[in-house]
């Protein structure tokens, strides 16, 4: 039997969500979601539709919008986005189970419909009509739909055909992509090929899918190496991975990472107090998974006037889930690393070669009472924030001028989450 897969988007997701709240409709209101306390440079995380038919780019910052153009500056909230999500999660489970929806964002999924065309009686795109109908009777929220025989034709049906078409609904199949879409340009419209990719192939005088599907598979292969199958595979329309593949897919997580983007420009000292909490909350995600490392890794990024960055890595005596230990291997890092006289904006720390806890290896130079003793407290502190929320017990270093953590715990995704 055909695949048949649905991808649906919630328009302007997050712009949307403000103007339902508002009472106000998004294709006739000036709007968008950002942060002016970060500045004229804050990036605006969305628009409405009525901003693009001005002319105003998605992902613009504050600055670029033209003085002329009045607009609703919404902060952005994430806790409520999260709920839109959610719920409107639940409005695909009125038509299709969990096993066959694959959550790609916040603001998109993709619907195996295959065995349920059948059971409703209905065409791919009466269904897709009827859920979209259904979020915005619901929710007022505005949803566009790629259908495609799989789950990157769906992906590229709703990324460039629903967006000329009046129903906000595209179709493809593998003969149909190949009819309209093989010399279709830019490249970079295409799912999973962005400009740096397109850049490589425009060197190479390949400048749409129909020049990937008949270029010399060794030519891509010496390009892209073991990533050229991906682009001879959707270049022919063709894609192997379900969603059923997907949530069979176990990764092997052999390292963790963490970084931030400072909100100024920080000096040495201040930076070095942000890398000391950085240290803490991702060693108690160590512990909280029962792994240990032996590698650290440290990114440093300076302010945008200093076009240089700085860091490196380095393997421990033993393995390690402790945040003394680990705070002690940072500092001694940062500070042989770093430049004093620079101002830093980026942070970025990592933890590597992991492995079970059950696995280590005693070391007859440690401490081993005081070590279980740290790793038990550590633990206790894990389980208070996961109950009574994230800065229900902080540090001395987190009340500090300058510590990030207090106010970074009340984020999500990086943005404001109430």
């Amino acid at each position: 039997m055909q695949k048949v897969y649905l991808v649906i988007d919630l328009k302007t997701f997050y712009a949307s969500v403000e103007c339902v709240e508002r009472g106000l409709n998004p294709f006739n209101t000036n709007l968008v979601v950002a942060d002016p306390s970060r500045g004229k440079g804050a990036i605006c995380l969305a628009i409405t539709p009525a901003m693009k038919m001005l002319g105003i780019k998605n992902r613009c910052r504050i600055y670029e919008i033209p003085p002329n153009i009045k607009y609703i500056i919404a902060l952005p909230c994430m806790n409520k986005y999260i709920e839109y999500s959610a719920n409107i999660y639940a409005i695909y489970l009125k038509y299709v189970a969990k096993e066959d929806i694959h959550v790609y964002s916040i603001d998109e999924a993709f619907l195996d419909v295959t065995q349920y065309l059948k059971l409703y009686n209905m065409k791919s795109i009466d269904l897709a009509k009827t859920i979209m109908k259904d979020i915005y009777d619901t929710y007022g929220i505005t949803a566009t739909c790629g259908i495609g025989t799989n789950m990157y034709l769906a992906k590229v049906a709703l990324d460039i055909m629903s967006k000329h078409s009046p129903t906000n609904i595209g179709w493809l199949n593998e003969e149909k992509y190949k009819k309209e879409l093989w010399h279709y340009r830019p490249l970079s419209d295409f799912w999973q090929i962005g400009k740096g990719i397109e850049s490589r192939l425009d060197k190479k005088r390949i400048f749409d899918m129909y020049d990937i599907a008949h270029t010399d598979p060794k030519i891509l292969f010496k390009e892209f190496g073991i990533n050229a199958q991906f682009l001879i595979d959707h270049s022919n329309g063709y894609e192997p991975c379900t969603i059923a593949d997907i949530k069979e897919y176990k990764p092997k997580t052999n390292s963790i990472s963490n970084s931030q983007v400072l909100f100024k420009d920080y000096n040495f000292d201040k930076a070095e107090l942000v890398l000391k909490e950085m240290v803490e909350l991702l060693s108690q995600q160590l512990i909280e998974k029962d792994l240990e490392t032996d590698c650290i890794s440290l990114y440093i990024g300076y302010s945008k006037d200093f076009e240089k960055h700085s860091g490196g890595s380095r393997r421990l005596h033993s393995f390690t889930n402790l945040y003394t230990k680990l705070v002690y291997e940072f500092k001694k890092l940062y500070e042989e690393t770093t430049d004093r006289n620079t101002p830093i904006r980026r942070i970025g720390i990592s933890f590597e070669r992991l492995q079970k806890v059950d696995s280590e290896q005693l070391n007859l130079f440690e401490d081993i009472e005081n070590k279980t003793k740290e790793r038990r407290l550590e633990k206790s502190i894990i389980e208070i924030k996961s109950k009574m929320g994230k800065n229900s017990i902080i540090r001395g270093m987190n009340l500090e001028e300058g510590a990030t953590t207090i106010i970074r715990n009340k984020l999500i995704g990086g943005h404001n989450g109430y």
